[in-house]
């Protein structure tokens, strides 16, 4: 496999199955998301609805690009990925798979949503924390701007999702004069009006799109880790693009930065134009005459991996400034090569294989339609003292839907199960205000949300040390 040893090619396979096994378990965690209003409200029956929303998450994944994946994969710098000893390697992918699939599985089994995403970036963040710790490691192993990124993103989208649920319903009593089919007791009749059901169909399908698109990429970028980790010859680059182009775009790029005049800015600018020269002349001449990555040795790739993600930082550093700050004298020409070639250089490492897209598509698809009961039934009946009506369902779909959707645009990795559970929430509040929540589930959700983090961080951190300790 990929030219590998047979040792190193079983173990490849097993962290590749291990991450689709993750995949699996989101899409049976998560199904509830985007199956729990339709099956609840009867709008469809729960085989065909697990079934159709399996399929929609399968597109999702495929059609959704991969900016979530790359964020994913940006959260731990290129140096953590690679280790001389590419056994230390396979102990952070393993650590940081177990912890998630453990993770998932316990709260799972006591119907409690949790979020894959909070899991899964939990455990990156304990194999970056416990890496520099490791004696002799003084590189800083995570991308703390990301980090902040996606700690807000995670952090802020249950209380957008809550805040919009809250105004869906207020919009909706407002335009729906039939205030008995949205908002009241639903529980006895066999199905919703044509109308209500083929809405709430609309809304569930968006949801598990959307869902695909944002959840399946956390698996793409997993995979990416995994590959770039384990392979850097092989996957550091995107082995389908041509060598020279890269080359020859990073040449312009450096002529450009040779023109900044340096005497009438900061030092640090001064040393930022330095770096960025010698950034752009490494791969340059790295690459220059290659007719295809494969054919470069070492660790090349790799490194040039690594001096197309100083490049896009600092050109951005440079170009980027505060109002307080006196901005690099470059002409709009020149700022335009440059913003245009971090956008060409990144299109060389912010990739995805088509068979991992499937893969993911696959296990994501195949998990939702498997152990959807618990979790439907939390979301349906225990959140809120009333049941879930047409109305609240439609609304939670769709608030659910915006969210992960907007979060997808801006590449940010967001959680399904904390974004509708809040919007439910929310709608439960807006029928009779907090009273009607049932506090008891509400609080194992919050629990859950709460302690997610930390305890994968400390557990993937402390399996991460411990397999490296016993691999040596």
């Amino acid at each position: 496999m990929f030219g590998l040893g047979v040792t190193m090619s079983i173990l490849l396979g097993v962290c590749l199955i291990a991450a689709c096994a993750f995949e699996f378990i989101n899409g049976f965690q998560d199904t509830a998301n985007s199956v729990a209003t339709i099956i609840y409200t009867k709008t469809l029956k729960p085989n065909f609805a697990v079934i159709w929303a399996g399929c929609w998450n399968f597109i999702g994944v495929s059609v959704g690009g991969i900016a979530v994946a790359m964020g994913i994969v940006n959260l731990l710098p290129s140096e953590a990925l690679i280790d001389q000893n590419v056994y230390h390697a396979l102990a952070m992918i393993f650590a940081l798979i177990l912890t998630a699939i453990l993770w998932n599985l316990t709260t799972w089994y006591f119907g409690i949503p949790c979020s894959s995403s909070h899991t899964m970036i939990g455990s990156i963040f304990g194999v970056g924390v416990a890496y520099m710790l490791l004696p002799g490691v003084n590189a800083i192993a995570l991308n703390w701007s990301k980090v902040k990124d996606v700690g807000l993103s995670l952090l802020i989208s249950p209380v957008i999702g809550f805040g919009l649920a809250l105004g869906a319903m207020a919009l909706m009593k407002m335009i729906f004069k039939n205030k008995e089919i949205l908002f009241e007791d639903h529980s006895k009749r066999k199905h919703p009006p044509f109308g209500i059901r083929t809405f709430l169909i609309f809304t569930s399908t968006l949801l598990s799109f959307s869902h695909g698109s944002n959840d399946g990429q956390k698996g793409v970028g997993l995979i990416m880790i995994i590959l770039i980790a384990l392979i850097p010859a092989k996957f550091a680059l995107d082995p389908h693009k041509t060598p020279i182009y890269l080359s020859n775009r990073a040449y312009q790029m450096e002529n450009v930065i040779a023109k900044i005049d340096t005497s009438g800015i900061s030092f640090e600018d001064k040393l930022r134009c330095q770096l960025l020269k010698v950034k752009l002349n490494h791969i340059h001449f790295a690459l220059d005459n290659a007719r295809n990555f494969d054919s470069i040795r070492g660790n090349v790739n790799f490194d040039v991996r690594k001096d197309i993600i100083t490049v896009s930082k600092e050109i951005n550093n440079l170009l980027v400034k505060s109002f307080d700050e006196e901005p690099v004298k470059i002409s709009k020409q020149d700022k335009y090569i440059l913003k245009s070639g971090v956008t060409y250089l990144k299109s060389y490492t912010e990739y995805s294989p088509w068979w991992v897209i499937l893969m993911v598509s696959l296990s994501l698809g195949i998990g939702t339609m498997i152990g959807w009961k618990r979790i439907v039934v939390t979301v349906g009946e225990k959140i809120g003292k009333t049941p879930l009506s047409y109305g609240q369902g439609a609304s939670a779909n769709l608030v659910a839907s915006f969210t992960i959707g907007l979060s997808t645009l801006f590449g940010l990795p967001v959680s399904t199960t904390h974004v509708l559970s809040s919007g439910v929430a929310g709608t439960m509040v807006s029928q009779k205000g907090l009273k009607n929540l049932r506090m008891k589930t509400v609080r194992n959700i919050m629990i859950a949300w709460l302690l997610t983090l930390p305890v994968t961080i400390v557990l993937s951190g402390s399996l991460f040390l411990l397999i490296r300790w016993i691999i040596g």
